[in-house]
């Protein structure tokens, strides 16, 4: 009998000894993989060019793990974090009495980077900068001023280290002649360091185009911060701009606890300007050529719509993001923000997206008419930027200045989720959908493998294609305010 129970007594210390080896080993190697792909992703995610990397094959695990509980995370961001303070070696500018007026151009978000780098010239050039004029001519034909946009007094506040600001010209100095200039585009410290000879003669400069008037790479790291102080501290939305904004978010979540804000770019002066022409009926294909035909500015008029949706240079059309989005996972029952001007075509090409996302909200059906009264062009796209950056994930259709701002912001806000199609490569599987080489239930694993580095996690910005050089490569190069890293994001 005692030999039988230390038999079993053995017996049971073996069988404890086996199960706290094999849990030690089961954690040991959890941990292991863990640690694998935590190195795995650090390596990927900080390459420089996302749009060239090689494919790497993504089994079905890892996509069911990215449908079930990868959907909405956020990219980490390695312990980076927003860095913007002045360096030891900075030195503020001096109270000038040299004044540069500035006129700005573009929709909302090519005036708010110009006038960021309008801030920069200014502290490089010893110059009192104005207020600037906003774009009142161009296609919104819009009569907001600065403080109806921005909070004048925050702008002026938080930048007096940096460079002094003034509302106006002081009266005395309004009737003598200004140097009024275009500045290069992308033009570098050295560039404006030459201008100061302008002081000479005049005493007020009036920049006639403020849009891409700094370099995006090359510039002293102060000059870089400085950017990006004026324009994610300074440049805030005016106090009811603001106020509405947050109370838009706020009725969003009371839907539904995330959502998507979408930049859908199918505006008919997108449409027309990049001669985009795929899905649309030949009467608006006609409409679309005959505007474009019109709009002086315009440069190029005859355009052929096949090679540039092909070559990746179209927004995508309702229907196309319907399908990205769906392959990408997101359940019909997803809350979608439109974050969009009117889309072309109305209802009869939107239907091909609520077809598929019937939860599709805009600010006109959050708010009121009265709420939204005061509320039109330039201060309407300051509501869906506010929504936008506030989003869960951003996906924009198209990369306009917009697109690239809201991208840059999330960047430096913490790499908040950003999904930017591959447009190029997208076409390419939507024309297989067209002729049924390929079924839309198969659709995940290829649109999962060309956008797994898509997501918006930490990358250094691109220097621009190789073989490039001269002002070409600047054009090329990935804007400064697209993504801010390295001088604005950084580890300490």
């Amino acid at each position: 009998m005692v030999n039988q129970r230390g038999h079993h007594h053995l017996q049971s210390s073996r069988h404890r000894k086996s199960q706290f080896f094999s849990i030690t080993l089961y954690v040991i190697l959890i941990f292991a993989l863990s640690i694998f792909s935590f190195m795995l992703y650090s390596k990927d995610v900080l390459e420089e060019d996302e749009n060239n990397m090689p494919l790497l094959r993504v089994e079905k695990p890892s996509i069911n793990k990215l449908l079930d509980g990868q959907l909405w995370q956020t990219p980490s961001s390695l312990g980076l974090r927003q860095c913007v303070k002045r360096t030891s070696k900075y030195r503020a500018t001096p109270v000038s009495e040299h004044y540069m007026t500035v006129k700005t151009n573009g929709g909302l978000n090519q005036m708010r980077t110009g006038i960021a780098d309008m801030v920069a010239v200014a502290h490089i050039m010893n110059a009192t900068l104005v207020i600037p004029q906003l774009d009142k001519s161009s296609f919104w034909q819009d009569s907001s001023t600065f403080s109806n946009i921005f909070d004048e007094s925050h702008f002026i506040k938080s930048l007096e280290k940096d460079v002094r600001i003034v509302k106006e010209i002081p009266k005395e100095l309004e009737s003598l002649p200004r140097a009024r200039k275009h500045f290069t585009s992308w033009a570098g410290l050295g560039y404006y360091e030459e201008m100061t000879v302008l002081w000479k003669e005049y005493q007020v400069i009036h920049v006639a185009k403020s849009d891409s008037r700094l370099a995006n790479n090359d510039l002293p790291l102060d000059i870089q911060r400085l950017r990006c102080r004026a324009l994610y501290h300074a440049l805030r939305f005016s106090p009811s701009i603001e106020s509405l904004g947050k109370k838009l978010v706020e009725r969003l979540r009371s839907r539904a606890q995330r959502y998507i804000a979408l930049h859908l770019r199918y505006e008919k002066d997108m449409l027309s300007f990049t001669g985009c022409t795929y899905g649309l009926t030949v009467a608006e294909s006609e409409e679309l050529r005959i505007m474009r035909e019109k709009t002086s500015h315009w440069k190029v008029k005859n355009i052929d719509p096949t090679e540039q949706r092909e070559a990746g240079l179209c927004p995508l059309t309702p229907k196309e993001v319907g399908i990205f989005l769906k392959a990408l996972g997101y359940p019909p029952s997803t809350l979608i923000y439109l974050a969009a001007g009117e889309i072309y075509g109305g209802e009869t090409h939107l239907s091909e997206l609520t077809s598929r996302f019937p939860n599709i909200v805009s600010k006109e059906m959050l708010a009121s008419t009265e709420e939204l009264k005061d509320f039109s062009n330039h201060a309407s796209a300051a509501l869906d930027y506010i929504v936008s950056i506030e989003s869960d994930i951003f996906v924009p259709s198209y990369s306009g200045n917009m697109a690239r701002a809201l991208e840059g912001h999330r960047r430096f806000l913490g790499h908040r989720k950003t999904i930017t199609p591959d447009r190029k490569s997208l076409v390419q599987l939507f024309d297989k959908l067209e002729v049924g080489e390929l079924e839309e239930s198969s659709l995940s694993l290829p649109v999962l493998q060309l956008h797994r580095k898509r997501f918006g996690g930490p990358r250094r910005r691109g220097r621009g294609p190789p073989g490039i050089k001269g002002r070409v490569r600047l054009r090329l190069e990935e804007s400064f305010y697209q993504n801010p890293f390295p001088e604005c994001i950084c580890n300490s």
